[in-house]
């Protein structure tokens, strides 16, 4: 064999080399992705969470003096294909003395699961004192659950999950949903707890390395969030959303930003044994606030071929 051919049979050999690292790189990320979404079977995150808490939680719809409006896109594990993508929309305003309303829709999308949520939100105002006020609300609408059971046979017994024959069958679809929740809420903190979906539905679920129907699960969300001021022109604004779901690990998210002037707030992120970040929110005008946020995964399946994960958010104060 001349020196030609050898090299040309050198770059092939290389070239195919790559391209099954890349098919088997790919093939464990999507395990991964599999058993991390639908084992737990949760919700989407958000870093961005104190500012879309109506998203969980329907009392606090109608709590601010302004009509506001929310835009979040999150992007998880970017470059990794199937990793979770989510788009969150909220409005929210007061509709009279004591009554709130409110609306939010999510899209989110994981590997082979897709689903959406479109609920209306009803908030009513109790006055303790002239600081303190108790918000409960209900929530009420549509959820759209789809999966892609092909992708079960292309990806299956890869990770140590195959898929049970049932799933074949499965059909999504439309079905109702019901939420309901609690703020208390002072000058300076607030105490959130909620539940914004109540009814199960049917949908994939992973059991001792096999894919089968079941049904979703009840998630609770807690709240916690306090704003020291630290002088005229700096308050220092800790919080935490904690996430409790029937056998999946306890979930909490804390962010501790630092607000200056009321116009530009950021501080650092961090999502229990998930990843560690931080956020950016830059208030350009007293009506629109813009805000981005990046995390870094823990997860030593998806480090280094990840560009981590982003968060985009614009909200309007009309």
């Amino acid at each position: 064999m001349d020196g030609y051919s050898l090299t040309i049979k050198l770059r092939l050999d290389t070239k195919s080399k790559l391209k099954k690292m890349k098919y088997f790189k790919y093939i464990v990320l999507t395990s991964v992705l599999f058993t991390t979404t639908v084992m737990a079977q949760q919700d989407p995150n958000r870093t961005f969470y104190r500012y879309y808490m109506n998203l969980v939680n329907p009392a606090y719809a109608g709590t601010s003096e302004t009509t506001d409006i929310g835009v979040n896109f999150r992007s998880q594990w970017v470059d990794v294909q199937g990793a979770p993508e989510t788009q969150s929309f909220f409005f929210s305003k007061a509709a009279g003395k004591n009554v709130g309303l409110g609306m939010s829709i999510i899209n989110d999308k994981t590997f082979i699961e897709s689903q959406t949520n479109l609920n209306l939100d009803f908030s009513y105002h109790i006055k303790i004192n002239d600081k303190t006020s108790l918000y409960l609300g209900l929530k009420a609408g549509l959820n759209s659950y789809n999966a892609n059971t092909r992708g079960l046979q292309t990806f299956g017994g890869f990770g140590g999950v195959v898929a049970d024959p049932s799933v074949n069958d499965f059909e999504g679809g439309f079905k109702p949903n019901v939420g309901a929740g609690g703020l208390l809420k002072g000058e300076k903190f607030f105490v959130s707890l909620s539940s914004p979906n109540l009814v199960t539905t049917e949908r994939l679920e992973q059991q001792n390395g096999i894919a089968r129907l079941g049904s979703s699960r009840t998630h609770y969300y807690l709240g916690i969030g306090y704003d020291f001021t630290i002088s005229n022109t700096i308050v220092f604004k800790p919080s935490t959303l904690v996430r409790y779901v029937n056998a999946t690990p306890l979930s909490i998210d804390a962010v501790a930003t630092f607000s200056f002037n009321e116009r530009i707030e950021l501080g650092p992120s961090y999502r229990l044994n998930e990843g560690l970040g931080g956020l950016l929110i830059f208030n350009a005008d007293k009506w629109i606030a813009l805000g981005y946020a990046y995390q870094a995964a823990f997860e030593s399946q998806v480090q280094g071929v990840n560009d981590g994960t982003h968060e985009v958010s614009i909200i309007f104060k009309l």
